[in-house]
């Protein structure tokens, strides 16, 4: 047909073929324009119902005055009767082009989704369903725009079976399940071809799979799509739930609308774009930087050490609420109590500018507090202050002080900033003495010693019912007795819930409760939306809490977004730099990535901070034991078991190199030890299952793998992703297993 002219069009050239037809270049001879013309088979001409039904819908869509949907100028015949659409020709490429080079950047996808959104949305507004949304028919102009084509062609060739076209695989993998049932469709329909459009550009692949047309069919009607997670980790959650609820079997369950889901896409475009200009910005100008050093006691009375490290404490707390200023966590700060160090060593190794140093006399009602805020480059002083007060004024102090920081460092507060500075929890002086006391021994406290901490919380909300951070002190003591094994998960659960909710219904903007929350949902109750919320929620409202930060890294591991956990980790690690937990963390983190080599830096790192941190042992274990380093696993096990408790997580591992060594009578006597020792305490199930699978007693394995879901054991979440767990995961029975954790998408 090149260089033929039909009608007033001259053929320049072809542009493609599909299923649907030819598409040529041509030449609009009466408007001197460039078109694009398609000719549709001759096989969709020939029922006069449907040719009307299609010139009904074209003329409706050549009505879409919109610049995401490609322009319809006519439809016309040839003398042969043969139909074609004369529209706007564009520049660029289609988006399979695009896909076909690789996965699309995170923006780019979303930017694209948006567009095509958009369009849809106002097609669907003027009730016009498209039922053919996939990559080959969107184009990507040359300077990014999306145009949406062939209106009203899918409704044409697939209302009541499969295309056996050379295109109909592609076009069958887009289809809904209603759509591919031969029923009625609508709008919902374009929502679930968009949320696979969604997923192929961000992993290459389809959703749903299949070497025939039929094989396609079944997996969509039938099967759940492969986590978008396990295939890149730079995936917003939210992303992955915007797909998957665009992507529900049951139209009743998708968006209602096209327009709901586009609120959602510009909300996350809105969302990267903050992060991207705060990252940028942290990038170009370094924030100015505080540590606040724990205040020394000089009362008379060595016991008011708690109230000084309190004062520290709550300025701490309230700092960390300042986007613009950075400054240490607790740990780290306070890792220079009773030290004399210089204060430009504790900058270099804190990396701060300035030093908040503090002295508190107490005696009585009475307050003398000394406060001085030194420049570390050249050690003079930039403010300083004596507050001679009631005790009912401790709270105006801590308020004095904080806002002379942030007048002396020239931070400008955001909007809310200030009201968060100087907010007050209690006006109970006496409450707030008391919940002082809980969180001092809550840091030096055994696990024999936390039921002194419970106490003064109680004593606390005995005084101020309202006082919400006690609340979330209870939560957060019953959560470290679940967390570090010290006490059953089931028992500790009920009671760190109930704190929890009474916290945050009293103070929903307490980013503390929602870390714990976060934690309650992630460790123990397996709700994994609810501690994303949560998570996200507390970040949101302080982003340097380094713990919820070091949490978050774990969630992120056990979700299979490896790439994030590792940022969160880092995040942590540079908010609080003196804490070994999170280089103990790194270690476990690291080594579960593959990353071997980082989780001994990670490790020696730890012990650097503290030689003791029986944790770090645990972890350099198991590196060392996926080395193959046997006898030096061996000795990491046996130094973490004079350290730390976690009851049988080091005799677990212990067990399985034993049995690798050949010493198979030494592993079956140690199972069947801490098998009688869980009768009379607590010891984790997981690493008895493990231990059993080892050993080849597959059933007794997995009786212990349904003890430990029954018991909410902490090392159920990481299944999915643990090396120890790689070779079972074929199992069915351990298939089953990771389907009663959802963990299996």
């Amino acid at each position: 047909m090149i260089g033929e002219t039909i009608s007033h069009y001259k053929i320049l050239e072809k542009l493609g073929e599909g299923g649907m037809g030819v598409v040529y270049k041509a030449e609009d001879t009466k408007l001197k324009r460039t078109v694009a013309l398609k000719f549709l088979p001759p096989e969709l001409t020939r029922d006069p119902e449907a040719k009307q039904r299609f010139i009904h819908e074209a003329q409706a869509a050549s009505a879409l005055d919109y610049s995401n949907i490609c322009t319809i100028y006519e439809i016309d015949e040839t003398g042969d009767n043969q139909l074609f659409i004369s529209m706007a020709c564009y520049g660029g490429q289609n988006l399979r082009e695009k896909i076909e080079k690789g996965p699309l950047k995170l923006e780019e996808t979303i930017d694209i989704g948006i567009q095509i959104a958009q369009g849809l949305s106002k097609a669907h507004e003027k009730g016009i369903v498209h039922r053919d949304i996939k990559p080959g028919n969107i184009l990507i102009t040359e300077d990014g725009q999306v145009k949406i084509v062939d209106f009203g062609l899918a409704k044409l060739r697939g209302r009541t079976k499969l295309t056996k076209t050379g295109t109909a695989l592609g076009t069958v993998a887009y289809m809904s399940p209603e759509q591919s049932r031969g029923k009625e469709v609508d709008h919902r329909t374009d929502i679930w071809s968009l949320g696979v459009v969604l997923y192929e550009m961000l992993t290459g692949q389809m959703p749903f799979k299949g070497d025939y047309e039929q094989a396609v069919v079944y997996s969509i009607l039938n099967e759940e799509p492969e986590p978008i997670t396990n295939l890149r980790s730079d995936v917003p959650t939210e992303l992955q739930q915007v797909m998957q609820k665009a992507m529900q079997k049951e139209p009743t369950e998708r968006y209602a609308s096209m327009a709901e889901l586009l609120t959602d896409l510009k909300s996350m475009k809105k969302d990267l774009q903050i992060e991207d200009a705060r990252s940028l910005a942290e990038k170009e100008k370094p924030l100015p930087s505080i540590a606040v050093l724990p205040f020394v006691n000089m009362s008379a009375d060595p016991e008011q050490e708690y109230f000084c490290d309190g004062m520290s404490e709550e300025l701490i707390n309230a700092l960390t609420k300042i986007e613009n200023l950075r400054v240490p966590a607790r740990t780290s700060a306070f890792a220079f109590k009773g030290e004399k160090i210089d204060v430009r060593e504790i900058g270099r190794k804190l990396s701060v500018a300035t030093v908040l140093e503090g002295s508190v006399r107490k005696a009585g009602n009475r307050l003398r507090i000394a406060a001085q805020l030194i420049n570390v480059a050249d050690g003079y002083h930039l403010w300083s202050e004596r507050f001679d007060r009631e005790l009912d004024d401790v709270f105006a102090i801590q308020d004095e002080i904080s806002m002379a920081i942030v007048n002396n460092l020239k931070v400008r507060l955001l909007r809310d900033e200030e009201e968060k500075l100087v907010k007050r929890h209690t006006r109970d002086p006496e409450a707030y003495n008391l919940y002082l006391k809980g969180l001092y021994f809550s840091f030096k406290a055994s696990p024999e010693g936390m039921e002194k901490v419970l106490q003064y919380f109680r004593k606390a909300i005995d005084k101020d019912p309202d006082f919400a951070l006690t609340y979330t002190g209870v939560a957060n003591v019953f959560l470290a007795l679940g967390i570090f094994s010290l006490r059953p998960t089931k028992e500790i659960l009920p009671k760190a819930k109930a704190a929890l909710d009474k916290a945050l219904h009293l103070d929903d903007t307490l980013a503390e409760a929602h870390a714990n929350a976060a934690l309650m949902a992630f460790w123990i109750e397996w709700d994994w939306r609810a501690a994303e919320n949560h998570f996200k929620k507390a970040l949101a409202l302080n982003p340097r809490l380094a713990s919820c930060r070091a949490w978050y890294a774990w969630y992120q591991l056990a979700m299979g977004r490896f790439d994030k956990a590792i940022s969160e980790l880092k995040r942590a690690q540079e908010l609080d730099p003196l804490m070994p937990l999170w280089y103990s963390q790194g270690t476990g983190i690291h080594l579960t990535v593959g990353n071997l080599d980082e989780a001994m830096n990670q490790f020696h790192k730890a012990i650097e901070l503290d030689p003791n941190f029986g944790l770090a042992y645990f972890h350099v274990g198991r590196v060392y034991f996926l080395k193959g380093m046997m006898e030096e696993a061996i000795s990491a096990f046996k130094k973490m078991l004079g350290l730390t408790p976690y009851p049988g997580w080091a005799e677990c591992y212990l067990g399985m190199i034993y049995h690798l060594q050949g010493k198979k009578e030494n592993a079956e006597n140690l199972l069947e030890e801490i098998i009688e020792r869980k009768k009379k305490t607590y010891v984790s199930s997981v690493c008895i299952a493990i231990l059993c699978h080892e050993l080849g007693k597959l059933e007794l394995a997995y009786e212990f793998y349904e003890k430990a879901i029954e018991e909410r054991d902490i090392l159920m979440p990481f299944i999915k992703v643990h090396p120890e767990h790689e070779k079972h995961r074929s199992d069915p029975q351990f298939k089953s297993l990771l389907k009663k954790m959802s963990l299996d998408k």
